[in-house]
């Protein structure tokens, strides 16, 4: 059976990419993965200023789903789940603002989904859990981003412990930016959005390249990346224009 693909919509410059398969709670599977990439990859490409991803049904995403998984051989096992990364860091490169809407749960893969996007907006109702640590496989992969978000206690306790934790505790733990009662979550979330994509999309998209080279670096390493993107970047016209505007006391006029 064909996996319902995602839905793409544009509402002036943002691009909302919608998981359709609300009936499988979202499951990545396979086809599905190859779906968001795809999705992700041409409004990457396109003049979007950012890009919502958000699920329909009552949960997020339960991750990966298990019939691409069990009884098949490794080979299969690897190449879904260098598929599944492929999806990650198609969103962490693409240029334009990434936002999760996040409603229901986010488990496994689904909260590596979360945790790969640049923000994301949790409704109350919201849970997540990398819940492979109480169980037989492990969730090595969705980890990855999942601790560069939370840290590594907090990261260690979602991973060995494998228990959900409440929207709450993921903002506070730096899993999410803003947690919403429910039915604020829309108006949040275009909120969010429309504060991260103002200004030059040039300046933006270099400066998130840059953030993510960066990061996780020593402080030296970290510097040297930023000192000369920074220092290069004065050079494009949207720094020109910024300065200008600053010292002739007026509004900057993008023309990227």
């Amino acid at each position: 059976m064909t996996d319902g693909a995602p839905r793409v919509e544009r509402n002036g410059d943002i691009v909302c990419i919608t998981m359709t398969r609300g009936a499988r709670r979202n499951g990545l599977s396979r086809e599905h993965v190859g779906q968001l990439l795809a999705a992700f990859t041409d409004a990457g490409a396109g003049d979007a200023a950012g890009i919502v991803l958000a699920a329909e049904g009552p949960v997020f995403s339960a991750g990966h789903d298990f019939r691409d998984v069990v009884d098949r051989p490794l080979p299969e096992v690897r190449s879904l789940l260098a598929l599944c990364t492929q999806l990650m860091q198609t969103i962490e490169s693409v240029p334009q603002v990434v936002v999760a809407r996040v409603q229901g749960h986010a488990v496994a893969a689904g909260c590596q989904l979360v945790a790969s996007c640049d923000l994301a907006v949790a409704a109350e109702s919201a849970g997540f859990a990398a819940p492979g640590g109480k169980g037989g496989w492990f969730c090595h992969t969705p980890m990855v981003p999942i601790a560069r978000n939370v840290g590594r206690k907090r990261a260690m306790e979602l991973a060995l412990t494998g228990d959900m934790i409440d929207a709450r505790t993921a903002l506070d733990w730096g899993l999410v930016n803003r947690v919403v009662p429910d039915d604020e979550l829309d108006g949040a979330v275009t909120e969010l959005m429309r504060r991260a994509t103002r200004g030059s999309r040039t300046s933006k998209a270099l400066g998130k390249q840059t953030m993510y080279a960066q990061l996780d670096r020593p402080e030296r390493d970290a510097y040297a990346i930023a000192v000369e993107v920074m220092a290069a970047a004065s050079q494009l016209p949207s720094a020109s224009e910024w300065g200008a505007s600053f010292l002739e006391k007026r509004r900057p006029v993008w023309t990227d």
